[in-house]
Protein backbone atom coordinates (compact mmCIF):
# COMPACT_ATOMS: atom_id res chain seq x y z
CA UNK A 1 0.00 0.00 0.00
CA UNK A 2 1.57 3.88 -0.38
CA UNK A 3 2.31 6.10 2.32
CA UNK A 4 0.11 8.53 0.26
CA UNK A 5 -3.37 9.15 2.54
CA UNK A 6 -5.05 12.04 1.69
CA UNK A 7 -7.42 13.32 3.88
CA UNK A 8 -10.29 12.66 1.78
CA UNK A 9 -10.74 9.47 -0.53
CA UNK A 10 -13.90 8.44 -2.81
CA UNK A 11 -15.37 4.58 -2.50
CA UNK A 12 -13.68 3.61 -5.62
CA UNK A 13 -10.11 3.99 -3.79
CA UNK A 14 -11.69 2.45 -0.87
CA UNK A 15 -13.21 -0.56 -3.26
CA UNK A 16 -9.80 -0.77 -4.71
CA UNK A 17 -8.36 -1.46 -1.04
CA UNK A 18 -10.77 -3.43 1.00
CA UNK A 19 -9.14 -6.92 2.60
CA UNK A 20 -5.08 -4.86 2.39
CA UNK A 21 -3.61 -6.27 5.21
CA UNK A 22 -2.64 -2.31 6.53
CA UNK A 23 -6.46 -0.89 5.67
CA UNK A 24 -8.61 -0.21 8.69
CA UNK A 25 -12.09 0.74 8.28
CA UNK A 26 -14.69 2.22 10.78
CA UNK A 27 -17.78 3.98 10.78
CA UNK A 28 -17.73 6.70 13.27
CA UNK A 29 -21.20 7.52 13.11
CA UNK A 30 -22.45 9.94 16.18
CA UNK A 31 -25.90 10.42 16.72
CA UNK A 32 -27.24 13.45 18.20
CA UNK A 33 -30.00 13.12 20.99
CA UNK A 34 -32.90 14.21 19.08
CA UNK A 35 -32.20 11.88 16.30
CA UNK A 36 -33.48 8.71 18.25
CA UNK A 37 -31.28 5.92 16.45
CA UNK A 38 -28.95 4.00 17.43
CA UNK A 39 -25.46 3.73 15.61
CA UNK A 40 -24.25 0.91 16.78
CA UNK A 41 -27.08 -1.18 15.98
CA UNK A 42 -27.19 0.66 12.89
CA UNK A 43 -23.53 -0.71 11.95
CA UNK A 44 -24.90 -4.06 12.95
CA UNK A 45 -27.17 -4.29 10.11
CA UNK A 46 -25.56 -2.88 7.97
CA UNK A 47 -21.97 -1.74 6.68
CA UNK A 48 -18.93 -1.90 4.35
CA UNK A 49 -17.32 -5.17 5.08
CA UNK A 50 -14.47 -5.11 7.33
CA UNK A 51 -15.39 -2.18 8.84
CA UNK A 52 -15.54 -1.89 12.99
CA UNK A 53 -17.20 0.83 15.21
CA UNK A 54 -15.44 3.80 16.33
CA UNK A 55 -17.84 5.05 19.23
CA UNK A 56 -17.27 8.94 19.28
CA UNK A 57 -18.61 9.09 22.54
CA UNK A 58 -16.74 5.91 23.90
CA UNK A 59 -13.72 7.50 22.68
CA UNK A 60 -13.24 9.93 25.63
CA UNK A 61 -11.68 10.94 28.87
CA UNK A 62 -13.70 8.75 30.95
CA UNK A 63 -13.02 11.04 34.10
CA UNK A 64 -14.99 13.84 32.46
CA UNK A 65 -18.27 13.30 33.09
CA UNK A 66 -19.56 16.49 32.85
CA UNK A 67 -18.60 17.34 29.08
CA UNK A 68 -19.58 14.72 26.23
CA UNK A 69 -15.95 13.30 24.52
CA UNK A 70 -13.75 15.12 25.40
CA UNK A 71 -10.37 13.78 24.66
CA UNK A 72 -8.76 11.28 26.56
CA UNK A 73 -4.95 11.04 27.35
CA UNK A 74 -2.40 9.67 25.67
CA UNK A 75 -2.19 6.35 27.51
CA UNK A 76 -6.01 5.79 27.38
CA UNK A 77 -5.98 6.60 23.72
CA UNK A 78 -2.99 4.55 23.38
CA UNK A 79 -5.04 1.17 25.33
CA UNK A 80 -7.98 2.15 23.04
CA UNK A 81 -6.55 2.54 20.16
CA UNK A 82 -4.46 -1.00 20.33
CA UNK A 83 -7.46 -2.87 21.25
CA UNK A 84 -9.36 -1.32 17.97
CA UNK A 85 -6.33 -3.17 16.60
CA UNK A 86 -4.68 0.36 15.03
CA UNK A 87 -0.93 -0.48 14.32
CA UNK A 88 1.76 2.58 13.47
CA UNK A 89 1.79 1.57 9.96
CA UNK A 90 -2.22 1.01 9.90
CA UNK A 91 -3.95 3.18 6.78
CA UNK A 92 -7.08 4.41 8.18
CA UNK A 93 -10.26 5.00 6.54
CA UNK A 94 -13.23 6.50 8.78
CA UNK A 95 -17.05 6.93 7.61
CA UNK A 96 -20.14 7.70 8.87
CA UNK A 97 -23.90 6.66 8.39
CA UNK A 98 -25.37 10.29 7.62
CA UNK A 99 -22.33 11.30 4.95
CA UNK A 100 -20.01 13.29 6.24
CA UNK A 101 -20.31 14.30 10.08
CA UNK A 102 -18.81 12.79 12.83
CA UNK A 103 -16.20 10.83 10.52
CA UNK A 104 -14.03 13.86 10.78
CA UNK A 105 -14.14 13.93 14.44
CA UNK A 106 -12.39 10.53 14.66
CA UNK A 107 -10.00 11.46 11.81
CA UNK A 108 -9.03 14.86 14.09
CA UNK A 109 -8.61 12.84 16.88
CA UNK A 110 -5.99 10.33 14.85
CA UNK A 111 -3.94 13.48 13.59
CA UNK A 112 -4.02 14.64 17.40
CA UNK A 113 -2.30 11.41 18.76
CA UNK A 114 0.42 11.57 16.09
CA UNK A 115 -1.23 9.38 13.04
CA UNK A 116 -1.16 10.75 9.61
CA UNK A 117 -2.02 7.90 7.79
CA UNK A 118 -5.53 8.48 8.13
CA UNK A 119 -8.29 9.45 5.71
CA UNK A 120 -12.39 9.93 5.74
CA UNK A 121 -14.77 8.49 3.37
CA UNK A 122 -16.23 11.28 1.10
CA UNK A 123 -20.13 11.16 1.60
CA UNK A 124 -19.63 8.31 3.56
CA UNK A 125 -22.11 5.70 3.56
CA UNK A 126 -24.66 7.11 1.69
CA UNK A 127 -22.21 7.35 -1.33
CA UNK A 128 -20.89 3.66 -0.35
CA UNK A 129 -24.44 2.34 -0.69
CA UNK A 130 -25.52 4.75 -4.02
CA UNK A 131 -23.17 3.08 -6.01
CA UNK A 132 -24.16 -0.23 -5.34
CA UNK A 133 -21.25 -1.47 -3.48
CA UNK A 134 -21.28 -4.67 -1.33
CA UNK A 135 -22.60 -3.94 2.64
CA UNK A 136 -22.38 -7.51 5.03
CA UNK A 137 -24.21 -7.33 8.42
CA UNK A 138 -23.85 -8.60 11.80
CA UNK A 139 -20.89 -7.75 14.21
CA UNK A 140 -17.12 -7.80 13.30
CA UNK A 141 -14.87 -10.14 14.60
CA UNK A 142 -12.29 -9.29 17.28
CA UNK A 143 -9.52 -7.59 16.18
CA UNK A 144 -6.08 -8.54 17.35
CA UNK A 145 -4.40 -6.00 19.49
CA UNK A 146 -2.60 -3.21 17.45
CA UNK A 147 0.88 -1.68 18.53
CA UNK A 148 -0.38 2.28 18.32
CA UNK A 149 2.18 4.35 19.81
CA UNK A 150 0.59 7.86 20.59
CA UNK A 151 2.41 11.35 19.85
CA UNK A 152 0.15 13.57 21.15
CA UNK A 153 0.02 17.33 19.42
CA UNK A 154 -1.02 19.58 21.90
CA UNK A 155 -0.85 22.45 19.32
CA UNK A 156 -3.94 21.01 17.76
CA UNK A 157 -6.00 21.59 20.86
CA UNK A 158 -7.20 24.48 22.84
CA UNK A 159 -9.19 24.46 26.39
CA UNK A 160 -11.35 26.82 27.83
CA UNK A 161 -8.14 29.18 29.24
CA UNK A 162 -6.87 29.20 25.80
CA UNK A 163 -10.28 31.05 24.41
CA UNK A 164 -10.56 33.29 27.18
CA UNK A 165 -6.97 34.29 26.28
CA UNK A 166 -7.34 34.38 22.83
CA UNK A 167 -10.57 37.08 22.62
CA UNK A 168 -8.15 39.69 24.18
CA UNK A 169 -5.20 38.58 21.47
CA UNK A 170 -6.97 38.31 19.24
CA UNK A 171 -4.14 36.05 17.66
CA UNK A 172 -6.38 33.26 16.35
CA UNK A 173 -9.44 32.93 14.02
CA UNK A 174 -12.57 31.37 15.77
CA UNK A 175 -14.35 29.97 13.59
CA UNK A 176 -17.84 28.33 14.88
CA UNK A 177 -19.28 25.42 13.15
CA UNK A 178 -22.82 24.97 14.58
CA UNK A 179 -26.01 26.75 12.84
CA UNK A 180 -26.05 30.63 12.33
CA UNK A 181 -29.25 30.64 14.40
CA UNK A 182 -27.56 29.27 17.35
CA UNK A 183 -24.17 31.26 16.65
CA UNK A 184 -26.80 34.28 17.00
CA UNK A 185 -28.71 32.73 20.33
CA UNK A 186 -32.51 33.37 18.36
CA UNK A 187 -32.46 29.27 18.48
CA UNK A 188 -32.31 27.14 21.66
CA UNK A 189 -28.74 24.97 22.11
CA UNK A 190 -29.72 21.34 22.16
CA UNK A 191 -28.16 20.96 25.48
CA UNK A 192 -30.39 22.03 28.11
CA UNK A 193 -28.64 24.86 30.59
CA UNK A 194 -26.53 26.30 27.64
CA UNK A 195 -26.65 30.25 27.12
CA UNK A 196 -27.27 31.47 23.60
CA UNK A 197 -24.58 32.89 21.39
CA UNK A 198 -21.44 32.48 20.62
CA UNK A 199 -17.51 33.42 21.94
CA UNK A 200 -16.81 36.92 21.46
CA UNK A 201 -14.66 37.49 18.33
CA UNK A 202 -15.54 34.41 16.90
CA UNK A 203 -17.27 34.55 13.46
CA UNK A 204 -19.90 31.76 11.84
CA UNK A 205 -18.88 29.30 9.77
CA UNK A 206 -21.84 26.43 9.69
CA UNK A 207 -20.36 23.20 8.72
CA UNK A 208 -23.03 22.10 6.03
CA UNK A 209 -21.99 24.56 3.79
CA UNK A 210 -18.73 23.08 3.51
CA UNK A 211 -20.86 19.52 1.97
CA UNK A 212 -22.50 19.29 -1.60
CA UNK A 213 -25.92 18.13 -1.61
CA UNK A 214 -24.91 14.79 -1.67
CA UNK A 215 -23.44 15.10 1.71
CA UNK A 216 -19.73 15.20 -0.23
CA UNK A 217 -17.24 17.63 0.20
CA UNK A 218 -17.09 20.48 -2.00
CA UNK A 219 -13.99 20.97 -4.29
CA UNK A 220 -10.67 22.22 -2.81
CA UNK A 221 -11.36 25.47 -4.95
CA UNK A 222 -14.80 26.02 -3.44
CA UNK A 223 -13.19 25.65 -0.42
CA UNK A 224 -10.66 28.23 -0.53
CA UNK A 225 -12.80 30.33 -1.64
CA UNK A 226 -15.52 29.74 0.89
CA UNK A 227 -12.45 29.58 3.80
CA UNK A 228 -11.76 33.40 2.65
CA UNK A 229 -15.03 34.45 3.11
CA UNK A 230 -14.34 34.25 6.97
CA UNK A 231 -10.94 35.56 6.46
CA UNK A 232 -9.11 32.25 6.64
CA UNK A 233 -6.49 32.58 4.33
CA UNK A 234 -3.66 30.48 5.75
CA UNK A 235 -1.73 33.01 7.28
CA UNK A 236 -3.52 34.01 11.29
CA UNK A 237 -4.15 30.81 13.04
CA UNK A 238 -7.42 29.37 12.62
CA UNK A 239 -9.84 27.73 15.93
CA UNK A 240 -12.40 25.35 15.22
CA UNK A 241 -15.49 25.32 17.60
CA UNK A 242 -19.38 23.58 17.50
CA UNK A 243 -21.42 22.58 20.06
CA UNK A 244 -19.27 19.44 21.65
CA UNK A 245 -15.97 19.14 19.04
CA UNK A 246 -17.82 17.10 16.53
CA UNK A 247 -18.81 19.24 13.61
CA UNK A 248 -15.85 21.62 14.26
CA UNK A 249 -13.88 18.85 12.86
CA UNK A 250 -15.55 18.91 9.85
CA UNK A 251 -14.28 22.68 9.19
CA UNK A 252 -10.61 21.42 10.25
CA UNK A 253 -10.80 18.62 7.36
CA UNK A 254 -12.27 21.31 4.86
CA UNK A 255 -8.97 23.89 5.55
CA UNK A 256 -6.52 20.46 4.90
CA UNK A 257 -8.73 19.08 1.75
CA UNK A 258 -8.34 23.26 0.71
CA UNK A 259 -4.49 23.10 1.54
CA UNK A 260 -4.86 25.23 4.37
CA UNK A 261 -3.07 24.54 7.73
CA UNK A 262 -4.74 21.94 9.81
CA UNK A 263 -5.56 24.52 12.57
CA UNK A 264 -6.57 24.05 16.65
CA UNK A 265 -9.81 22.42 17.71
CA UNK A 266 -11.30 23.82 20.82
CA UNK A 267 -12.20 20.50 22.75
CA UNK A 268 -15.02 21.68 25.11
CA UNK A 269 -17.11 23.85 21.99
CA UNK A 270 -19.93 25.54 23.57
CA UNK A 271 -21.04 22.41 25.77
CA UNK A 272 -18.19 23.76 27.64
CA UNK A 273 -18.25 27.53 26.80
CA UNK A 274 -21.90 27.64 27.27
CA UNK A 275 -22.26 26.45 30.76
CA UNK A 276 -19.85 28.35 32.23
CA UNK A 277 -21.04 32.05 33.72
CA UNK A 278 -17.75 33.49 33.90
CA UNK A 279 -17.21 33.28 29.28
CA UNK A 280 -18.09 36.24 28.17
CA UNK A 281 -20.85 35.77 25.41
CA UNK A 282 -22.73 37.46 22.39
CA UNK A 283 -25.43 37.28 20.57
Amino acid sequence: MSNLCPPLVDHPWLAARLGDPDLLLFDATYRLANEQRDAPADFNAAHIPGARFFDVDHFADPAEVALPHMVPSPATAREMLQLLGVNQRSQIVFYDQRGIFSAPRAWFLLRLFGHDQVSVLDGGLPAWVAAGREMVAGPPPPAPRGDFEPKFRGRLLRGFGDMLENIGSQDELVLDARPVARFLGTAPEPRAGLAGGHIPGSRSLPFGNLLTGANTMKSPAELRAFFATAGVDGGRPVITSCGSGVSAAVLTLGMVVAGLPIGALYDGSWSEWGSRPEAPVEV
